[in-house]
Formats: structure tokens, C-alpha cells, sequence
């Protein structure tokens, strides 16, 4: 493992270990703050190890800036995602937005991408779109988990919250509609950006993934208290993170086969 690997795994922990301590402390603003921007560095930290600066620069910024021109044109029109409004509860904002929200967006986008590529491989019209729409429902079922948690914490909310999916009230069935637009063109810009640039270790933007998938199941059965959230984004993200999982223990067990001869 390099020194530069290092680092990135050492920043995942600390992203990690951050979002594990709101156990302890109920998860202030600056936590949350600290913890999306540790992941979202190392995001980009994968992208530039396996792309090279100028396609992170632009895979980075362009996340962000898909993901704010979204949220202004939600908090301004109501579409894509319902008429909602942010609070102020995360920190500064701009044209209506918190500014940390787009780095959340970074955060689980460019995983969700991975994780899609590493089950839905090849070329072709029909691997480039399974994986963009797998990728686009990989990062849609997170947000079952992180709509419910800002909601509940007061960060932001919807002015018309139902019809609602099952276990998640407050929170309507058009905002998850929204999610999927925005994660579809979001998928898309990465799928066409990246072509064949990828040849690293995309390991640590996996584990942000499936730490973010199995870290919500447990945030929500014990100190949030939601286990109806708990159970239904498990299944809705688990039809991208177990198969993930099993793909990726099938992988390592192959490669050690190999090693033998």
C-alpha cells in the first residue's frame, strides 16, 4: 500500500469514526460538516489517484455544481423534489442552499458510480446504462436514510409531505422522484467523464459507500430510533450493497486462487 492510500484510508476513518461519535454527542452541525468533508475529499482524493488532476478538478466541481444548481432550482421552483426549505441548521447558505449540502452530493455520488461499475461491467449502450441507472438508485436509497435524519433534526422540511413512503413521514414520495432525476444526469456526467481513465484502487470509495449503507442501518435502529427507516432503506440500498459486497469477496477470493499457480 503507498503512502498516498494511506492517507486516503486514514481520512475515511476519520470520516468514519466522526459520523460513529454521534452516538455520543447526538451529531452537531460541525460533526456533520467535518464528516461529509473528509468523505468528499476522499472521493476526490480516488478520482485524481485513478484520473489524474484535470478529471478530478472537473469530476469534483461538476458533482457539486449538478448537485447546487439542483437544490437552488428545488428551493426555488419546487421541482424536482416538492416545495421544501432549509433552515439555516447546517451553516451557511447561498441562494437558499447550505453550502455543505453539494459536498454531500460529491460525498455518495462518485461511490455510488463505483460501486454500479464494479457489479455492471463492459462496454456498450446496455453496461453504460445499467450502470447509470444502477448508480442512480444506489445514491437515491441513501437518501431514504438522509432525508428522515435532517428532517427529524429540523435541517430542512416540506411544505406538502404526503403521499409518503412507508416509515419515512415528512418526507415526500416527490422528493425521491427528484433524487432519481438528478442521481440519473449525475451518473451520466461521471459515466462519460471518466470512459476508461480508471486503473487504481477504488476500494476506499466502496467502503464509503457500504460504511454509509451499514453505519445508517445502525444510526437508525439505536440512537434515532427509526427502525421502520431502518428496514426499509436496508433493502432499498441493500439491492446495490450486498450484491457489492458478494462481488467484492468473489473478487479477493479469485485473486487468491490465482496467486497459487
Amino acid at each position: 500500500m503507498t503512502k498516498a492510500t494511506k492517507i486516503i484510508w486514514i481520512l475515511f476513518a476519520l470520516g468514519a469514526s466522526l459520523q460513529a461519535s454521534f452516538i455520543l454527542t447526538g451529531g452537531t452541525m460541525w460533526q456533520t460538516i467535518a464528516s461529509v468533508t473528509l468523505l468528499a475529499v476522499v472521493s476526490t482524493l480516488v478520482a485524481y489517484r485513478t484520473g489524474g488532476l484535470k478529471y478530478a478538478a472537473i469530476l469534483s466541481v461538476g458533482i457539486m455544481m449538478i448537485g447546487f444548481l439542483a437544490e437552488v432550482i428545488g428551493v426555488a421552483t419546487n421541482i424536482p423534489f416538492g416545495e421544501y426549505a432549509y433552515t439555516g441548521g447546517l451553516g451557511w447558505s447561498v441562494l437558499g442552499v447550505s453550502l455543505i449540502v453539494p459536498l454531500a452530493w460529491l460525498m455518495l455520488a462518485y461511490p455510488s458510480w463505483h460501486a454500479a461499475r464494479y457489479l455492471v461491467r463492459g462496454a456498450g449502450t446496455c453496461a453504460t446504462a445499467g450502470r447509470v441507472l444502477l448508480g442512480a438508485w444506489a445514491l437515491t436509497a441513501w437518501d431514504v436514510f438522509l432525508d428522515t435524519q435532517m428532517v427529524n433534526a429540523g435541517n430542512w422540511g416540506w411544505a406538502n409531505p404526503e403521499p409518503s413512503l412507508i416509515g419515512t413521514p415528512g418526507i415526500p414520495l416527490t422528493n425521491y422522484a427528484g433524487w432519481l432525476l438528478v442521481s440519473v444526469v449525475m451518473m451520466l456526467f461521471i459515466e462519460f467523464l471518466t470512459r476508461r481513465k480508471h486503473i487504481g484502487d477504488i476500494h476506499p470509495v466502496l467502503a464509503v459507500y457500504l460504511w454509509t449503507y451499514v453505519g445508517s442501518i445502525i444510526a437508525n435502529l439505536t440512537f434515532f430510533n427509526e427502525p421502520i427507516v431502518a428496514l426499509t432503506g436496508a433493502i432499498l440500498m441493500g439491492v446495490v450493497a450486498i450484491p457489492l459486497v458478494a462481488a467484492i469477496i468473489h473478487t479477493r477470493a479469485k485473486a487468491k486462487s490465482l496467486q497459487r499457480f
